[in-house]
């Protein structure tokens, strides 16, 4: 079996939990790393990019109607995607830390490993 049919199998089998963890793990990994190299310009752009997109989705994912999680809880990650769009101007603007950042996706994979 080639790899690329292996990760497609896995992708239509895995738990969606898992696939978000996997998910924050990398985009948190990419952060991670742009922080340890004092990433600058479009290195540093495209982590925080990739962050705020992964924050979007789950936001947009938050308004849809379908979206089973509890009305607070969608509240509280659309205003968390919020947050995240408005420091993540901040970082790249003004220099400001990554730790915030990779400090809330942390938070949010201790609570995916959780479930």
């Amino acid at each position: 079996m080639s790899l690329k049919a292996y990760q497609s199998a896995q992708v239509a089998t895995e738990d969606p939990r898992l696939t978000e963890y996997r998910l924050f793990g990398q985009v948190t990994g990419a952060l991670l790393t742009a922080k340890e190299s004092g990433a600058i310009g479009t290195p540093l752009v495209e982590a925080i990019d990739w962050n705020r997109r992964l924050w979007r989705t789950l936001a947009a994912d938050c308004m849809d109607d379908r979206n089973t999680l509890t009305t607070d809880v969608r509240a509280k990650i659309i205003s968390l995607s919020l947050w995240v769009s408005k420091y993540s101007r901040t970082v790249t603007r003004e220099k400001a830390p990554l730790d915030p950042l990779i400090e809330i996706n942390r938070t949010i994979m201790q609570g995916l490993q959780a479930s």
